[in-house]
């Protein structure tokens, strides 16, 4: 159980510097965005690799900050139903979903994308558009990434059904 107990928290304290540093895009995606648009409305000027970067950084966010997300239950879930549950209960549908879904769903993104990615950084790939961003093969290299980190929360959160904080077998509260 310690070995456990230290995988969840190397996983636990990963995704904290992601979503860490992530938070930092958000930062200066709403900075980028902002003078973006004040260009294009105040000065009728505008950029194709600007709101191409605007876009890659969203996609970073998003992708990279989704074990983050994971790791203090932000996601979006549908709590009709799941709200008026015990605490039982939530962590029986928790456990099972992450089992059934989350891990099956990681492993297919992972397992499909690097094709798509490989391909992309053998041609170097770049923007289609003019004026656009050279090295879109990076931005690509972050969805099998985040998924994987996703994933490795998942595996976080599976094994804390079985270890709880306290080092008493059982229980799912880590």
């Amino acid at each position: 159980m310690k070995r456990l107990r230290a995988f969840i928290r190397f996983i636990d304290a990963l995704n904290e510097r992601a979503g860490r540093a992530v938070s930092w895009l958000t930062l200066a995606m709403v900075l980028l965005t902002a003078g973006e648009a004040i260009a294009r409305y105040a000065f009728n000027t505008g950029s194709v690799a600007l709101q191409e970067l605007e876009w890659h950084f969203f996609a970073l966010i998003f992708l990279l900050g989704a074990g983050y997300t994971f790791l203090h239950d932000g996601h979006v879930r549908v709590d009709i139903l799941y709200a008026r549950l015990s605490d039982r209960w939530k962590r029986r549908i928790d456990l099972i979903g992450g089992i059934a879904f989350l891990l099956p769903t990681c492993v297919l993104v992972i397992w499909t994308s690097i094709h798509f990615v490989a391909a992309s950084w053998r041609v170097l790939e770049g923007s289609g558009d003019p004026g656009g961003l050279p090295a879109r093969y990076i931005l690509k290299a972050a969805i099998p990434l985040g998924f994987f980190l996703l994933a490795l929360q998942g595996l976080s959160r599976i094994g804390g059904f079985f270890v709880r904080r306290d080092g008493a077998k059982g229980g799912g509260d880590a």
